[in-house]
């Protein structure tokens, strides 16, 4: 897991070839006035999701994780809770891995939590269970993008 702001992300373009492509979108859409949708960026290869969506509370996590794709979450507006762990560390299988969908729901007891402002992104590996969209203070709806990775 990596946790960064924005305007860092240059940083990060060494570590796979195609985040470049990734963070350029990020940093030259305007992201605010986007609308909610999935965007192809490099086709299947990489492509991103916008969407507007009500936050949970921390109780209601369900913890999830990739095989085909890396996330990177990035907060358009408001500020968004974000679980995390590692995949060893989550040994019970809650939903089976779903190959169309590209996600498995786990559980676990060793995780940690990072509050996500605008402007922040996080990058989630393979190895890394998640737990997004969740409230910060109170409940209320934020606007985000993930963009997907193929490895």
């Amino acid at each position: 897991m990596i946790f960064d702001r924005l305007s860092n992300c240059e940083q990060y373009y060494s570590l796979n070839e195609k985040f470049k492509k990734a963070f350029e979108f990020l940093k030259n859409t305007d992201l605010v006035n986007l609308d909610e949708g999935s965007y192809e960026i490099d086709g299947k290869n990489i492509y991103a999701n916008v969407q507007s969506v009500d936050l949970k509370p921390v109780e209601e996590k369900k913890w999830e994780v990739h095989r085909k794709y890396i996330d990177i979450q990035y907060v358009i507006t408001q500020k968004e809770k974000m679980g995390y762990g590692i995949l060893e560390d989550f040994k019970t299988i809650i939903e089976k891995y779903d190959d169309n969908r590209d996600v498995e729901f786990l559980d676990g007891e060793k995780f940690n939590f990072v509050d996500v402002n605008c402007g922040y992104f996080v990058i989630f590996y393979p190895n890394d269970v998640h737990a997004p969209m969740l409230r910060v203070d109170k409940a209320e709806k934020i606007k985000k993008v993930i963009v997907k990775i193929l490895l």
